[in-house]
């Protein structure tokens, strides 16, 4: 068995967005653009009201989808076709824009930490026009799979035989892990396949050969070949894993479109302005 070794590690960046909502933004940055099928990584967590009460007011989504993991607090979501839904403490949502839709995402709480993550995921061209869906998981639903001084939960993709709950259009895989001190995680995954770590709580240790290794705030790059291996700190450690396939295919993108030409987002401009985007 081969492990994958960390290709280099990316410190996320504070951006504003939505109505002025603070957030650290993971991929999607000048030093992590794109990490293919990966386009964005968004974490927001904070304690202060300020930071996100305006919250993600109606705004358009074309080409891909998005991933929202909430580990603490409230999310209320609408759309243009009638969804609507509220997402609490550990619930997931996957959110296929497709061909078009229009919504938006709003805290429900105006004190007390609101702390989550949303990953945007392209989709492939012969897939970027698919109907809009939504699909809810709450926090009941999440397949969480404990063994041997280690907690995953799945989110999206397969754990030692234990599968999501979420129907991906793409071979994505998403886990939130938790190690204690000194314990080994370990995952395979596909060579050729996309492998990033985001450290969220504690440190792991270098390994095979590394001189360096992801602690708090950092995202690891992985190499694109063999298992994916993690050995926690004395302190133990909390991290989201993202797997997928690489689409390979020309990405134009413009706020909130993405697809695979500029006359591809004139023309998601034009159904947006014109009403019949979604």
């Amino acid at each position: 068995m081969t492990s994958r070794t960390i290709e280099r590690l990316v410190e996320g960046q504070f951006v504003s967005d939505g109505a002025g909502v603070r957030m650290r933004r993971i991929i999607g940055t000048p030093q992590a653009d794109y990490l293919d099928p990966f386009l964005i990584l968004d974490e927001f967590r904070t304690e202060e009201a300020d930071d996100y009460v305006a919250g993600f007011p109606s705004h358009p989504h074309r080409g891909f989808e998005t991933v929202t993991y909430m580990i603490h607090g409230r999310m209320r979501h609408q759309d243009s076709v009638g969804n609507s839904g509220v997402l609490s403490d550990g619930a997931v949502q996957w959110m296929t824009a497709g061909r078009g839709i229009i919504h938006s995402e709003m805290p429900e709480q105006t004190n007390g930490l609101l702390w989550g993550y949303q990953l945007w995921v392209n989709l492939p061209s012969a897939l970027k026009m698919s109907p809009p869906q939504y699909q809810d998981i709450p926090t009941r639903d999440v397949v969480e799979v404990m063994s041997n001084r280690e907690t995953v939960r799945v989110l999206a993709g397969n754990y030692d035989g234990h599968s999501a709950k979420a129907d991906t259009l793409t071979p994505i895989g998403y886990f939130d892990v938790k190690l204690e001190a000194d314990h080994t995680f370990t995952h395979p995954v596909p060579d050729g396949h996309t492998a990033l770590l985001y450290v969220y709580e504690g440190a792991v240790e270098p390994s095979n050969g590394s001189e360096f290794a992801p602690t708090t705030g950092t995202l690891a790059v992985l190499s694109r070949t063999g298992d994916v291996e993690v050995l926690a700190s004395s302190q133990g450690v909390k991290f989201l894993l993202l797997t997928g396939e690489p689409i390979n295919e020309p990405v134009a993108r413009m706020g909130p479109f993405v697809m695979n030409t500029e006359e591809e987002i004139h023309q998601a401009v034009r159904d947006y302005q014109s009403g019949t985007l979604a």
